[in-house]
């Protein structure tokens, strides 16, 4: 088993972020990428990486290879999304209001370890529950906060 296929030098064992899959491809097969690519990469947006993928001078195989890793992450954004709009349509009271309630919960769960930590000598937290709490709240924040401006937007472009 090489580096590239290790799952261990994935984040969390996954499958991968979209970024560091992207990094994985192009060392695998050797593709010689140009500043402008590397910089689009770096940068993080994905319409930049798209465009300087196109305008490149790699071959059509390699540009091919990039473009079905974009392509791969954006239908999967794309899924995601519409699993969040279908269960904004459903009659149920939960499935509308899982993500807030989920923000909410970690939310009050951090506020009072910070305030148990803080005042009372004897309570400790373990480390991996710090771990554990905050990977949580970055995962629930991000995908709260960046849905809805994900939504938002496609609202704006209809």
């Amino acid at each position: 088993m090489g580096v590239l296929d290790n799952p261990k030098l994935r984040k969390n064992g996954g499958k991968g972020t979209f970024f560091g899959n992207l990094w994985r491809s192009v060392v695998k097969n050797s593709i010689p990428l140009g500043e402008t690519i590397v910089e689009a990469i770096d940068g993080g947006n994905p319409k930049k990486v798209l465009e300087a993928i196109t305008k490149s001078e790699l071959t059509p195989e390699q540009k091919e290879i990039l473009l079905a890793n974009l392509k791969q992450d954006v239908t999967e954004m794309e899924e995601i999304t519409k699993r969040w709009s279908s269960d904004m349509q459903s009659d149920s009271w939960l499935s509308k209001n899982i993500r807030p309630l989920s923000l909410a919960f970690l939310t009050i769960c951090l506020s009072i370890y910070i305030i148990l930590d803080s005042s009372l000598e004897s309570f400790k937290i373990g480390k991996e529950w710090i771990d554990l709490l905050s990977s949580l709240l970055m995962l629930v924040y991000g995908g709260y906060y960046g849905s809805r401006s994900l939504e938002k937007i496609q609202k704006m472009r209809q």
